[in-house]
């Protein structure tokens, strides 16, 4: 199972939580997509939308045609709702992201932000093989998600080589299963791509005390 139910207590609490992309995501989509002749024409998908947050608003704001899916039903109807008071035009559905409910090569890019992360190897594993099937042949996909020695790491109650459960420090503790990624482990995790691109963020917090490091993907079909 790709999505734990912990979600739907954390949409539930956080409805205004990330309302608005991560500069990384812009500049991939800049970068790839800005001088597209007809937007519209250019299909996203995002795996774990959450509520219609940042990245959802940012694409379709942006002209380009969009759909999501997230586990959480209550991410859903706010994202429904976010789009409806906007007047945006989107696609949310509410199932797994390891069985994408779309047809081969759909789409022209798939997106994720830090939701590949809060999932074990072998269910992100199952998941970027869904990424794969749905993205048309040349299309890209774009990952922003935790890296080993992020603040947080080796907390908890370890699930794989790269995984833990129940992380109590950190920005993502109490969030379920949270994935450390090295860049091995996302070598492996996206063998059957092309182009393969980690690039890697890292801000610190707390007077420099702690860091928050974070692995760039991009790759093609």
């Amino acid at each position: 199972m790709a999505w734990d139910p912990v979600w739907e207590r954390i949409f539930r609490e956080r409805s205004q939580w990330g309302r608005y992309p991560p500069e990384e995501l812009v500049r991939f989509v800049a970068r790839h997509y800005y001088a597209a002749q007809d937007r519209r024409a250019v299909r996203f998908l995002e795996v774990g939308c959450g509520p219609g947050a940042g990245p959802s608003w940012y694409l379709a704001r942006e002209g380009y045609s969009f759909a999501g899916i997230d586990g959480s039903s209550t991410a859903i109807e706010l994202a429904q709702r976010r789009f409806r008071e906007e007047g945006l035009q989107g696609e949310f559905v509410t199932g797994p992201a390891e069985a994408l409910p779309w047809d081969a090569a759909t789409f022209d890019c798939v997106i994720d932000i830090a939701c590949l992360q809060h999932n074990s190897e072998q269910v992100a594993a199952a998941i970027v093989r869904e990424i794969h099937r749905v993205l048309k042949p040349g299309g890209r996909h774009f990952s922003l998600a935790t890296r080993a020695g992020c603040w947080g790491e080796g907390t908890g109650v370890r699930v794989d080589a790269t995984s833990y459960r129940d992380v109590t420090e950190g920005p993502f503790s109490a969030m379920g299963v949270v994935r450390f990624a090295t860049r091995d482990s996302l070598r492996r995790l996206y063998s059957e791509f092309k182009e393969l691109e980690f690039e890697h963020s890292i801000r610190s917090m707390h007077d420099e005390q702690r860091e928050i490091a974070n692995w760039i993907v991009t790759c093609s079909k």
